[in-house]
């Protein structure tokens, strides 16, 4: 059965829709990705979006339910706020800071697998509003999986783009971890306005345009820093000279 223009239309929106929303949740876990040996990124990156399809297709199945999911939110802004605030207090050199954290064992599992299960937990908590909004888009339930699946593969190529970005300029990271505080702040304050404890909500075009800039000052520092290669050559010219 051939699919009328107008679910055609939907499902574009939809991954429209994901890219946006999803814009913070891509670069959360590619700092997170950063944590383990550069030979385990993409094979963490494969579990962590077979997980998020097939928690797509159960959550969109059992939308319905997600509104009672506020919770998930506060816990997903408690830890990317805490996430910040051991990266800044560290007591790290700026050097040292810039490395991204390396990823450690967590409830019993190995660190590969702790990452993965961070990266499913982060996915959860960005995940409840474009289920929520792609589900109120359209009734059909074929429509907006396949919307929201095509667009966790964007989230994929995204992530992926942005892993290379960061080894490239690791003074990117400083600013990665000031996004990852505002996506937390962000997410308390739904959390907040959802339980009704405060009146107002964060536009989403405004939260947007903040990490957009957040992101362009960052990238324009990283880049006057220089790339992390020509950071390596200078020191093997120096090693060079000196014998």
């Amino acid at each position: 059965m051939i699919p009328a223009s107008s679910d055609l239309l939907t499902v574009g929106l939809l991954v429209a829709l994901e890219g946006v929303l999803s814009a913070d949740n891509a670069l959360v876990i590619a700092v997170m990705v950063l944590g383990l040996p550069a030979r385990e990124h993409r094979k963490a990156l494969h579990y962590g979006l077979v997980g998020a399809f097939a928690f797509r297709i159960v959550a969109t199945l059992l939308a319905v339910y997600l509104i009672r999911l506020g919770w998930v939110k506060l816990l997903g802004a408690l830890y990317l706020l805490y996430l910040t605030w051991s990266h800044f207090s560290s007591g790290k050199t700026a050097e040292e800071r810039r490395t991204p954290p390396k990823a450690t064992p967590w409830l019993g599992m190995t660190a590969f697998w702790a990452t993965v299960l961070r990266i499913e937990l982060v996915n959860l908590a960005f995940s409840v509003d474009s289920i929520l909004v792609a589900v109120a888009m359209s009734p059909k339930i074929t429509v907006v999986l396949a919307g929201g699946i095509l667009g966790i593969i964007a989230l994929r190529l995204v992530v992926g783009q942005l892993l290379s970005l960061i080894q490239r300029y690791p003074a990117l990271v400083d600013g990665a971890f000031v996004i990852i505080a505002w996506v937390g702040i962000k997410l308390m304050l739904e959390f907040l306005f959802s339980a009704g404890y405060v009146s107002f909500e964060i536009p989403k075009w405004l939260s947007l345009g903040l990490i957009v800039f957040i992101f362009t000052i960052a990238f324009i520092y990283a880049t006057r820093q220089g790339p992390a290669v020509a950071h390596h050559d200078r020191a093997r010219d120096l090693l060079a000279k000196k014998e």
